[in-house]
């Protein structure tokens, strides 16, 4: 059984790699740039693109299980073409098939609704590693400034990817959406608290108002689109984000992680 995961360097993909790698689990890790891709020792790696399908057919080859996400290319836009990827995994003989979700449902969902493959759909309300975006401003200023201070769920992508396995190498999967979430609900000046106590400095949280947060999101070149998005999340996030669910620990059999033991495992990245 050789479970191919697209996605195969990113937050969450390379996790998936690593557990399917610890389990004994034979891995192919798809990627753009193979020469970059670092991976278990044992892990075969796969050059591909989801954008370009005709890329993809060796890399799905001997593949009962794979692992998709929705997006793709450097601007890592939502993929239009759902069904020529679906179809090519039917073909080559994939079973199982896990995909990683965002926001909205994209022709790969779709696909997959409209075909016989066994599928697991994961939707996340944030990853906890998105504090990531936090760690020059802490380096630098020792400060963390957020629009919204409003409770969030956010989950471990190492969770995220035990969710992920669990679905790809157990029956029982197919068919279920599940939404995941940490163990938790803490607002973004939470985390910064639980943060500093793990780097061992004492950190300050800034809230921005709309017009700041715009401001910084116009500097650092973001479009008007995500900054909208943004705004959007930040002043009335759904009622689902603040919500704990039980579905980590229900799939995997074990609590999920926290995010002060996140904060532990990412120190060094937020220290000078």
């Amino acid at each position: 059984m050789t479970i191919l995961v697209t996605g195969a360097t990113g937050t969450v993909g390379r996790r998936i790699v690593a557990q399917l790698a610890a389990r004994g689990t034979p891995v192919r890790a798809l990627t753009r740039n193979p020469a970059k891709a670092a991976v278990p020792d044992g892990v075969e790696v796969a050059c591909g693109d989801l954008t370009e399908p005709g890329t993809l057919a060796p890399a799905l080859e001997g593949v009962t299980g794979l692992h998709l996400i929705t997006f793709g290319g450097d601007d890592q836009a939502p993929l239009e073409n759902g069904q020529e990827l679906v179809e090519l995994a039917a073909k080559a003989g994939v079973r199982r098939v896990s995909v990683l979700s965002g926001w909205d449902e994209t022709s790969v969902e779709e696909a997959l609704r409209a075909g016989d493959l066994g599928w697991t759909q994961l939707r996340c309300v944030e990853f906890m590693a998105n504090a990531f975006d936090w760690a020059e401003s802490v380096r630098r200023e020792g400060v963390v400034r957020v629009f919204g201070n409003h409770p969030g769920a956010v989950v471990h992508e190492a969770d995220i990817a035990a969710v992920a396995v669990a679905a790809l190498v157990e029956d029982g999967h197919a068919g279920e959406t599940y939404l995941l979430t940490g163990p938790e609900a803490l607002t973004p000046e939470q985390r910064v608290r639980l943060l500093g106590a793990a780097i061992g400095r004492e950190l300050r949280f800034e809230e921005l108002s709309e017009e700041e947060y715009r401001a910084s999101m116009r500097a650092a070149g973001v479009d008007d689109d995500l900054i909208e998005f943004g705004v959007r999340l930040g002043a009335e996030p759904p009622q689902a984000a603040s919500v704990v669910l039980p579905t980590v620990e229900r799939v995997t059999g074990r609590p999920g992680l926290t995010f002060a033991a996140w904060a532990a495992e990412h120190a060094a990245a937020f220290r000078n």
